[in-house]
């Protein structure tokens, strides 16, 4: 069940730390797992949440990338990542605030971090679940992908958008 919270919900934004990895991981998980069954099988969504225990793929994560959490009070609701300042790899919002605006804003942060970076075209691998939103922030579909994941296929699709100069 949502919660329901207003509009004017009040966020904070910080860089992930270390500190950070069990509470992101599980965020990973719990989301994918509620959010996601309707659009992937539960066999795809075991061997998606699998990722969790590549620990070389999470401590690179938190090392290589420019990670932004979104936090209400002292609780992360969401984070997301940016890589080499121009491709979003991780953006998970907690299950219940899905459709609260938490995505719409934490976008908006990764946005302004790939501008200042001067990219000009900012691209992801989206879920089906994840597509319409990326959509509804100007992202366009490239391409339909199948990837095979501890042998089970998992569809995403790989969207680009153009960043304003």
């Amino acid at each position: 069940m949502k919660r329901e919270i207003p509009m004017a919900l009040n966020l904070t934004y910080r860089f992930a730390t270390h500190e950070d990895l069990k509470t992101l991981q599980s965020l990973f998980v719990g989301t994918i797992t509620a959010v996601c069954q309707n659009d992937y099988s539960p066999e795809q969504i075991k061997a998606w949440t699998a990722s969790v225990e590549n620990t070389q793929r999470w401590s690179d994560l938190l090392n290589d990338q420019w990670v932004l959490i979104a936090q209400m009070n002292a609780t992360i609701i969401g984070f997301a990542s940016l890589k080499e300042g121009a491709y979003v790899d991780f953006f998970y919002i907690h299950k219940d605030f899905q459709g609260q605006g938490v995505a719409k804003r934490l976008y908006n942060e990764i946005e302004k971090e790939a501008i200042h970076q001067g990219t000009k075209t900012i691209g992801s691998d989206v879920s089906i679940t994840a597509k319409p939103f990326f959509e509804s922030r100007g992202f366009v579909a490239i391409k339909k992908q199948d990837n095979l994941v501890r042998g089970v296929v998992l569809v995403n699709y790989k969207m680009t958008k153009q960043l304003p100069e």
